[in-house]
Protein backbone atom coordinates (compact mmCIF):
# COMPACT_ATOMS: atom_id res chain seq x y z
CA UNK A 1 0.00 0.00 0.00
CA UNK A 2 1.11 3.53 -0.69
CA UNK A 3 1.68 6.14 1.95
CA UNK A 4 -1.17 8.49 2.67
CA UNK A 5 0.06 12.05 3.13
CA UNK A 6 -1.94 14.91 4.50
CA UNK A 7 -0.93 18.43 3.66
CA UNK A 8 -1.57 20.96 6.39
CA UNK A 9 -1.00 24.61 5.59
CA UNK A 10 -1.64 25.77 9.14
CA UNK A 11 -3.52 24.93 12.30
CA UNK A 12 -5.55 27.53 14.18
CA UNK A 13 -7.12 26.35 17.39
CA UNK A 14 -8.67 27.91 20.48
CA UNK A 15 -8.64 26.17 23.85
CA UNK A 16 -10.72 27.19 26.85
CA UNK A 17 -9.69 26.17 30.35
CA UNK A 18 -12.28 26.85 33.04
CA UNK A 19 -11.32 27.42 36.68
CA UNK A 20 -13.23 27.30 39.96
CA UNK A 21 -13.36 31.04 40.50
CA UNK A 22 -12.20 34.36 39.07
CA UNK A 23 -9.54 34.85 41.76
CA UNK A 24 -7.87 31.55 40.85
CA UNK A 25 -7.99 32.24 37.12
CA UNK A 26 -6.45 35.68 37.62
CA UNK A 27 -3.58 34.21 39.65
CA UNK A 28 -2.85 31.55 37.03
CA UNK A 29 -3.19 34.05 34.16
CA UNK A 30 -0.73 36.45 35.81
CA UNK A 31 1.69 33.58 36.46
CA UNK A 32 1.80 32.34 32.85
CA UNK A 33 1.34 35.56 30.87
CA UNK A 34 5.06 36.25 30.53
CA UNK A 35 5.68 32.72 29.24
CA UNK A 36 3.10 33.23 26.49
CA UNK A 37 4.44 36.67 25.60
CA UNK A 38 8.08 35.59 25.36
CA UNK A 39 7.83 32.09 23.89
CA UNK A 40 9.70 31.72 20.59
CA UNK A 41 7.42 31.90 17.58
CA UNK A 42 9.40 30.41 14.73
CA UNK A 43 6.65 28.06 13.52
CA UNK A 44 3.79 28.82 15.90
CA UNK A 45 2.35 31.56 18.05
CA UNK A 46 0.14 31.59 21.12
CA UNK A 47 -2.00 34.27 22.70
CA UNK A 48 -3.75 34.09 26.03
CA UNK A 49 -6.70 36.04 27.43
CA UNK A 50 -9.05 36.07 30.38
CA UNK A 51 -12.76 35.46 29.95
CA UNK A 52 -14.58 35.37 33.28
CA UNK A 53 -13.53 32.16 35.03
CA UNK A 54 -11.71 30.87 31.93
CA UNK A 55 -8.38 31.26 30.22
CA UNK A 56 -8.56 31.24 26.43
CA UNK A 57 -5.51 30.08 24.52
CA UNK A 58 -5.25 30.86 20.80
CA UNK A 59 -2.74 28.75 18.89
CA UNK A 60 -1.60 29.36 15.31
CA UNK A 61 0.87 26.80 14.03
CA UNK A 62 2.49 26.09 10.67
CA UNK A 63 2.39 22.33 11.13
CA UNK A 64 1.23 19.54 13.41
CA UNK A 65 4.57 19.22 15.19
CA UNK A 66 4.71 22.87 16.20
CA UNK A 67 1.01 22.75 17.15
CA UNK A 68 1.65 19.83 19.49
CA UNK A 69 4.69 21.56 20.99
CA UNK A 70 2.60 24.69 21.64
CA UNK A 71 -0.13 22.72 23.40
CA UNK A 72 2.44 20.85 25.49
CA UNK A 73 4.08 24.13 26.54
CA UNK A 74 0.77 25.79 27.44
CA UNK A 75 -0.36 22.81 29.49
CA UNK A 76 3.00 22.59 31.25
CA UNK A 77 2.99 26.28 32.23
CA UNK A 78 -0.60 26.23 33.46
CA UNK A 79 -0.22 22.93 35.31
CA UNK A 80 2.94 24.11 37.08
CA UNK A 81 1.25 27.37 38.06
CA UNK A 82 -1.73 25.47 39.46
CA UNK A 83 0.53 23.17 41.46
CA UNK A 84 2.44 26.10 42.97
CA UNK A 85 -0.80 27.95 43.67
CA UNK A 86 -2.26 24.89 45.41
CA UNK A 87 0.81 24.70 47.66
CA UNK A 88 0.11 28.21 48.92
CA UNK A 89 -3.58 27.71 49.69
Amino acid sequence: MGDIKTVVDSINHDIEIEFDDEKQVQIIYDAVLLEFETSPDYRSSMDIELDGKSILIHINANDATSYRASINSAIKWIRLSLEVNNLTI
